[in-house]
């Protein structure tokens, strides 16, 4: 199992970070009583509500100004009793084409990510904060994010799932409400809990595609929610 990992740490581009020879120590989870998260608004919503049924219910949604660049909804993927789910940012190019999430290159890297730690794509829920591609890729605005936050409580009130990943800083600071927070190194070195949910934050893997540097930290962050999974 040990040589599937590393030749699938090789494929996504990672395999630099072992001719360094590092042996890295497990990192134990450590509550922080001084965390403070901002809850989203409870929104129960009936059992007998299904996400494919929500999926068509928006796929119409003009809610914010990024439906009039949208080709489509990229609502959510994946299996809806899933243990983990994972929130990304904002649909790409090719997500708005195909209406699916993370179905670029950033999403190939993500899907051999996660294999690395046993983890089967397949088996996760993914969305992202907004469900609209903005223009040029920009950071979705915070009246943009508001917008579909309702559409990602539901989401969460639905699949219910054991822990959560929030990939990049857009979608930590939207979740974890961490005001005046400027670096995502603070949300990845400190353990969070959403409405109860152990949280885990790392980059984005588009950022990873875009500087490598950032491949050892990721790697390190995967480590983490492995040992977690392993252990819970």
């Amino acid at each position: 199992m040990k040589s599937y990992n590393l030749e699938l740490l090789k494929l996504s581009g990672l395999d630099f970070i072992f001719k360094q020879n590092i042996k890295h120590p497990e990192i134990p989870l450590k509550t922080n009583p001084d965390l403070k998260i901002q809850h989203l608004p409870s929104n129960p919503i009936s059992t007998s509500v299904s996400l494919e049924t929500l999926k068509l219910k928006y796929a119409n949604c003009q809610k914010c100004p990024l439906h009039e660049t949208r080709t489509n909804v990229v609502y959510g993927d994946g299996n809806p009793n899933a243990d983990i789910m994972i929130i990304g940012e904002g649909p790409g190019a090719q997500e708005d084409k195909t209406g699916h999430v993370f179905v670029g290159p950033a999403g190939q890297l993500l899907t051999k990510m996660l294999k690395a730690i046993n983890v089967e794509r397949q088996d996760i829920y993914i969305t992202n904060i907004v469900k609209c591609h903005p223009p040029q890729n920009r950071d979705p605005f915070p009246a943009e994010r508001q917008a579909c936050l309702p559409y990602l409580r539901e989401q969460i009130n639905l699949i219910k799932p054991k822990i959560i990943i929030l990939l990049g800083k857009v979608a930590a600071n939207t979740i974890l409400g961490q005001s005046g927070v400027s670096t995502l190194s603070y949300y990845r070195e400190k353990e969070h809990y959403f409405q109860n949910i152990t949280t885990f934050v790392t980059y984005h893997p588009s950022a990873l595609l875009h500087n490598p540097s950032y491949k050892l930290p990721a790697w390190h962050d995967l480590q983490r929610i492995q040992h977690y999974l392993e252990n819970n």
